[in-house]
């Protein structure tokens, strides 16, 4: 059963939207999942709260589930944020407020921003992008300084106001009759210097932090696949979301399969008699073994296909196909009785030969030549 999301949020059901809208950046505050890593009970606090305020916050929300209560906001089609992008977007609203940043008077003060996107580059065996395979990742990031929540103050100080453009965050040049409007050199167009920065971050905003990270890779990926994981990348300033994190997968070659789409191809090296009389093979495979049939009078370069004996797709989860390409191997070493029956089996070859072309292409070729 759900809570009150006045309740949740800790105001009166005659709260302001101000006083709503304040007690919810407390909780978010509090209960960011990049302030309390890996606490399951803290994330789903942090989005109970977004819930909460995602009606409060919206006043046409606000009205119906005064008036009908959760079943009255079902009927609309709302059913909560769905995951920590519906969550975030309501942080530039909050913190721009909170933090002093917005935009009146026509000054450039940045509010809170996003943190930067991250790469890590992940190698892998064959089998491992075949099958899937769970990895922890250690990755060293900047992260939120949770002591100035991101701001670069010290707790309890306030920003200056930066004189140079007076808050403005743009210096205007003079060139004759041209005025040319460039980015703060002295506030770096923050429109405000921080004095008392905070001892932690130094005024940063973020810290250096080792972090390790769970990522579960489906089975099909290959060299260049990119899988996303959400605020694992930097942290926000000034209370903004963490950025993404992007793996990009490297695939290790194998030294008997390849890889040709979802199509798995190897080759097998079959003796000359095998490949004359034919028969019948297990055939190592990326999931198990199987039986192959093969043909008498096999050549080098026929290839055979097994079905479902490949890659699984990433979209279908269909698999791919098996080729198997055979090589007829002509043995090296002979003793006696070899080279008595190879022999043997030649001169029979050559009778056949001879027999067949009393008529044929020899014949017809020494005739045109003469």
């Amino acid at each position: 059963m759900k809570t009150c999301y006045y309740k949740t949020l800790g105001v009166e059901r005659s709260a302001t939207a101000d006083e709503i809208k304040k007690s919810y950046r407390k909780l978010a505050m509090k209960y960011h999942p990049d302030r309390n890593p890996d606490d399951k009970e803290a994330e789903d606090n942090f989005k109970i709260a977004a819930e909460a305020y995602e009606v409060l916050g919206d006043s046409e929300k606000r009205k119906v589930y005064d008036q009908y209560g959760f079943e009255g906001l079902q009927n609309t089609g709302y059913s909560g944020p769905g995951d920590y992008n519906d969550i975030f977007s309501h942080f530039g609203d909050i913190f721009g407020d909170l933090f002093g940043m917005g935009g009146g008077g026509g000054q450039r003060r940045q509010g809170p921003s996003q943190g930067a996107d991250l790469r890590y580059d992940l190698q892998i065996s064959f089998m491992e992008a075949v099958h899937g395979v769970e990895k922890e990742l250690e990755i060293t990031k900047r992260d939120t300084c949770w002591t100035c929540e991101g701001s670069g103050l010290r707790p309890g100080h306030e920003p200056q106001t930066c004189s140079t453009c007076q808050g403005r965050g743009q210096v205007i040049q003079s060139q004759g009759f041209f005025r040319l409007s460039t980015t703060c050199p002295h506030c770096h167009g923050q429109g405000q210097i921080v004095t008392d920065p905070c001892t932690d971050c130094g005024g940063a905003g973020l810290v250096r932090k080792t972090k390790k990270v769970s990522l579960k890779i489906p089975a099909g990926v290959d060299t260049g696949s990119r899988m996303r994981l959400q605020n694992e990348g930097e942290g926000g300033r000034k209370g903004g979301p963490a950025g993404d994190l992007y793996v990009i997968i490297h695939v290790e070659a194998h030294e008997f399969f390849s890889r040709h789409g979802n199509d798995i191809l190897c080759r097998i090296q079959l003796p000359m008699v095998q490949a004359a009389l034919g028969c019948k093979l297990d055939i190592p495979t990326i999931h198990d073994t199987t039986k192959l049939k093969i043909p008498a009078g096999t050549q080098s370069g026929d290839s055979f296909r097994i079905d479902n004996e490949g890659v699984p797709s990433l979209r279908t989860r269909e698999r791919g196909d098996m080729i198997v390409e055979v090589s007829v191997q002509t043995p090296e070493k002979l003793n006696k009785r070899q080279k008595e029956l190879l022999k043997e089996f030649g001169e029979i070859e050559a009778k056949n030969r001879d027999s067949k072309d009393e008529d044929g292409f020899f014949k017809k070729l020494f005739q045109k030549s003469a």
